[in-house]
């Protein structure tokens, strides 16, 4: 059986491995400073002759890196740049992992006009029950469907009820309101599980118009915002003591 050729180890030149602004600012020099990511690593590709890498920010280049070659002559601690290159890393060649496109959109990139896919396994939605004999239809919230496939879920009613309460409705500066929703005239009440929670602002004088408030919300448009007190039809009067009228115990 021949013998294999043992491979060296070539050893880390120091001086080549921490010139790393040398490379930097050589690569800097031809391209835009907002195309260089920092530096993500270091090889020893012979003796005295080493490579840099940068990631590169340009686009249509992920996953490539900036190379820069880097070399020294015996007994010199000089750094000299060799060449600048662009590499392709690991994966970089390879097309990621195809994810359907109904999955990679998110709500805000749909328009008025596009169609939503059908989602026939949305943990949001559950299905509607009718009932044959009265002719009624049973939500699984205990609401009515109407006439709906598929109505809220407990799921979906939960993910909306955090979508809809922000903690952050009311004013950050000056002093809060003390009246909240709930109390509001121009509250319009939600039907369902959510009236207890939720309700629709109709003033249009408020920021909220139009827009679904807690009931714990506070605005300065308040139906009742500096209306008068009116006193109470049962005048309270403070209680007072007789001080002429003491009994006295009979000493026997």
């Amino acid at each position: 059986m021949p013998k294999t050729k043992s491979v060296r180890k070539i050893r880390i030149d120091e001086v080549l491995a921490s010139a790393t602004s040398v490379a930097r600012e050589a690569v800097a020099e031809f391209i835009s400073e907002e195309h260089l990511g920092d530096h993500c690593g270091f090889v020893m590709e012979a003796e005295r002759l080493g490579t840099h890498f940068f990631h590169s920010l340009k686009p249509g280049y992920r996953g490539w890196c900036w190379a820069v070659s880097v070399a020294r002559a015996p007994r010199s601690r000089t750094v000299t740049i060799c060449e600048i290159d662009m590499l392709p890393a690991e994966g970089a060649l390879l097309a990621p992992e195809w994810i359907p496109w109904e999955q990679r959109l998110r709500p805000g990139d749909y328009g008025r006009e596009d169609t939503i896919p059908y989602n026939a396994h949305d943990e949001r939605l559950e299905p509607n029950y009718e009932s044959a004999d009265e002719n009624l239809e049973v939500y699984g919230a205990n609401e009515p469907g109407y006439g709906r496939v598929r109505v809220l879920s407990a799921e979906g009613i939960s993910q909306a009820a955090s979508r809809w309460y922000r903690s952050d409705q009311g004013p950050r500066r000056g002093r809060l309101p003390k009246d909240t929703c709930s109390t509001c005239g121009f509250l319009m009440k939600m039907s369902g599980s959510m009236r207890s929670v939720f309700g629709v602002c109709a003033n249009e004088w408020s920021q909220d118009d139009g827009r679904v408030v807690s009931l714990d919300h506070t605005c300065g448009a308040h139906s009742e915002t500096d209306a008068p007190k009116t006193p109470s039809d049962w005048t309270v009067r403070p209680s007072r003591i007789n001080d002429f009228s003491v009994e006295t115990e009979k000493l026997s």
